[in-house]
């Protein structure tokens, strides 16, 4: 495992090396990634902010702890060349929603809360359809790692199966038992968000109790998982997994560029490691020839293509394949 770790950092920063090296979020990477044609383009989607606020919304720790395997057995499943969970199931409405972590490291716990809430929807036919809560996610589970300053997916859905999870939606959104509480900060100069700084982000408090008004209780209002597990690192596995149970959470090193993202399939093609992001994965395809995984990322809608993304599929890029954890609600 280390050995095939090594490997893939080796490999993304053999990339890394030999090419220019540009300052962190700079024109001069935007102008570089767009000239060189690569599979993506590129574009501004913060401005103001430095590289210590990327680094934290960078909260995933890699190469933690891992779940039990589950093989799906992906012999008896066709899979079909393009798939979007999206419009595989367009009665569950979360999996068209972009969540906002805002100035926090919780990346881990979006992406497992996102892919919980899809997964509920699905598995009862869309008569089920709550936003799981990643504030209670977030500020409850001791076991994740350290809250705002990154955590484990893979601990996130054991404590899913294990301890439960209420509802709760965006910000001010009053939502669910527990909406989450950090506000979303302004990508763009004028806007009506707070700044996006590297500092702050303070874990908020664990507490056992809903909003006011909201009903049922804190502990009725719990979702819980019957098994959570990780998925083999093969494309076919994680493709058959997304198709039979719905999306699932994925974590990679994310480069300098891949904050530049504005569509197409992304490839690191430039600048240094910055730490380690988990995303939810919704679906796979091909654009223009180039293999993909549809992502769903957490930096609100003015980031990337709507919220979305498309990165480089079957070749464990960034770590993307090695990474992916899911869960069957009970």
């Amino acid at each position: 495992m280390l050995h095939a770790t090594f490997l893939l950092l080796a490999a993304c920063l053999s990339v890394s090396l030999a090419r220019p090296q540009f300052h962190s979020l700079s024109s001069e990477m935007v102008n570089y990634i767009n000239k060189i044609n690569t599979t993506w383009k590129a574009g501004h989607n913060f401005h103001n902010v430095d590289s210590s606020y990327i680094q934290k919304l960078c909260g995933t720790k890699l190469n933690g702890p891992k779940l039990p395997v589950l093989l799906q057995y992906t012999g008896d499943v066709k899979l079909p060349k393009q798939f979007d969970a999206r419009e595989q199931w367009p009665n569950c409405p979360t999996l068209k929603e972009i969540r906002d972590q805002g100035s926090c490291g919780s990346c881990w716990a979006f992406g497992a809360a996102e892919a919980i809430s899809d997964r509920v929807c699905i598995q009862s036919k869309g008569k089920v359809n709550v936003e799981i809560s990643a504030e209670d996610l977030l500020t409850c589970c001791d076991s994740c790692g350290f809250g705002c300053n990154g955590g484990y997916p893979s601990a996130a859905w054991d404590f899913w199966t294990n301890s439960g999870l209420v509802t709760g939606g965006l910000y001010d959104s009053h939502i669910g038992c527990r909406p989450y509480t950090i506000a979303p900060c302004e990508h763009h100069v004028n806007g009506s968000r707070p700044p996006c700084t590297g500092e702050g982000g303070d874990t908020p408090k664990c507490v056992y109790k809903c909003q006011p008004g909201y009903t049922p209780t804190y502990r009725r209002d719990k979702h819980f998982g019957k098994t959570s597990y990780s998925v083999l690192s093969t494309e076919e596995e994680i493709q058959a997994e997304i198709y039979k149970n719905g999306p699932v959470e994925g974590a990679f090193t994310v480069y300098e560029d891949f904050v530049l993202y504005k569509s197409g399939v992304y490839q690191h093609v430039s600048g240094s490691a910055v730490g380690g992001h988990a995303i939810k994965v919704l679906g796979w395809g091909e654009e223009n020839g180039v293999p993909y995984w549809l992502c769903a990322n957490s930096w609100n809608t003015d980031w990337g293509d709507n919220g979305f993304f498309k990165f480089l599929r079957g070749s464990d890029h960034c770590g993307i394949e090695s990474e992916i954890v899911a869960g069957i609600p009970k």
